[in-house]
């Protein structure tokens, strides 16, 4: 197939994630039968991408040499490498507040106001509400996860459960914000104004969200009893980085420019008050970024890989077939949901797989008469879902990078154990498609 011809389906061009998945998933799983410690990080998820990566190279009639080209167009693709960033900048400033005293002087002002049984679903809640005014799963979860981690051992509390939650409530506002990439993509692919994708989506997400805040209270209520720490004025210097950041975020800044801020406020805070040197805090930067490597090969090669697949013809397939089984509004939006989860699972981004299987969902609706509002609110809802589950998704490589900053192994494994909230929410997307009441239909709202 030459550069200018079209794209034509395949289903062979899927191969590579099935590849992935039983050299990743299946040899982990036989790495604990065998009864190895820690079986998760005995394969490593960038050889697992090479593996898959190289039979997706062996798929197609093209020229090889063509095949790597599109290979690194998509480890080059712009949203792969804004995540790059963000990764360096998260791990960056995760280190260096932790070096300057952040984490445990924000640990320290928690344990005083929140009680230990209700830490993890308050750390859900926070991070919710973070995340619904900042619009950004990944900025709420690199700011998040340094603090919630800091409760494992004063509480005595798992580090996946924590972590589960900070990712599950930040999933939560990237669903409903109004100013989420996934919101416009949603709205603006259906026609439909925002503040009615707001209302269709806050009737599933709320509920979902209420459920999963009462099981992570039910299941952080053996948190051991501590005597609060001391609180002084120190503490409360010590964690301005991380109310400085929450505050350019609420702003409207960058998630890069606010992480790269609060980055500079720890060097310099951590300085004055004695925590560090110069030199000290070179080396603790250093770290930090260095230890995002692993993270940052698994986005490269996950960007390279989705993007042979697509011209392979593998997504063109999928979605084919999923068109295929659309008969009516219902099994429109259920059609809707499985063709941005999957989509998502190959892209590994939500907002492109929202912009790739809109206009599709778009010419669905039209011709099978669902509500462009309820099309709008599955897209986003599915996206979020798996954006939230999958391992080599940008919000839990960040939250897995922050960790092994913070010197915490955390296998892929658990942290999935704990992730409550996104499968409650596709039980509550579902539920919702089948069960809800069908209003009628509202014409698209044109956007200028």
């Amino acid at each position: 197939m030459g550069k200018g011809e079209p794209v034509k389906p395949s289903g062979l061009a899927l191969m590579p994630f099935a590849v992935f998945a039983a050299f990743y998933v299946g040899l982990s799983l036989y790495a604990g039968h065998l009864g190895l410690e820690m079986p998760w990080y005995k394969v490593s998820m960038p050889v697992a991408f090479l593996v898959a990566s190289a039979v997706s190279m062996m798929i197609g009639r093209r020229p090889f040499a063509e095949k790597i080209e599109t290979y690194a167009h998509g480890m080059g693709e712009p949203n792969i490498m804004i995540m790059c960033l963000i990764f360096i900048l998260a791990g960056a400033f995760a280190t260096i507040a932790k070096g300057s005293g952040a984490v445990d002087a924000a640990v320290a002002i928690a344990q005083t106001l929140v009680p230990a049984r209700l830490m993890v679903a308050g750390v859900f809640l926070v991070s919710c509400l973070i995340s619904l005014a900042i619009g950004t799963s990944c900025g709420t979860i690199a700011a998040v996860t340094p603090i919630a981690l800091g409760f494992a051992g004063p509480l005595r509390l798992s580090p996946a459960l924590l972590m589960g939650a900070v990712i599950g409530g930040s999933m939560f506002g990237d669903n409903l914000s109004m100013i989420s990439d996934t919101t416009i993509a949603a709205t603006r692919t259906q026609c439909v104004r925002m503040k009615d994708k707001f209302l269709a989506n806050g009737m599933i997400a709320a509920p979902a969200a209420l459920v999963a805040l009462f099981i992570y209270a039910v299941s952080g209520s053996s948190a051991g009893v501590v005597e609060a720490p001391a609180v002084s004025w120190r503490e409360f210097v010590l964690i301005l980085p991380y109310v400085f950041v929450l505050v350019l975020a609420l702003a409207g800044f960058n998630v890069m420019a606010l992480l790269f801020s609060g980055t500079l406020l720890s060097a310099a805070i951590g300085g004055v008050l004695g925590k560090f040197w110069l030199f000290d805090a070179l080396d603790l930067l250093g770290k930090g970024t260095l230890g995002m490597g692993e993270t940052l090969i698994v986005a490269l090669l996950a960007g390279g890989l989705f993007r042979s697949v697509q011209a392979n013809g593998g997504v063109k397939w999928l979605t084919d077939r999923i068109a295929l089984v659309i008969k009516g509004p219902r099994t429109c939006e259920l059609g809707v949901f499985l063709l941005v989860s999957a989509v998502n699972c190959f892209t590994a981004n939500n907002t492109v797989a929202i912009v790739i299987a809109g206009p599709i969902a778009k010419e669905c609706a039209d011709r099978f008469g669902a509500q462009p509002v309820r099309v709008a609110s599955v897209l986003d809802t599915a996206s979020c879902v798996v954006q939230g589950l999958i391992p080599y998704g940008a919000q839990i490589l960040i939250a897995m990078g922050v960790a092994k900053g913070l010197d915490m192994q955390i296998d892929s494994f658990s942290l999935l154990k704990c992730l409550y909230y996104q499968p409650i929410l596709a039980v509550a997307a579902i539920t919702a498609i089948f069960f809800s009441s069908r209003r009628p239909r509202r014409s698209p709202i044109p956007l200028s």
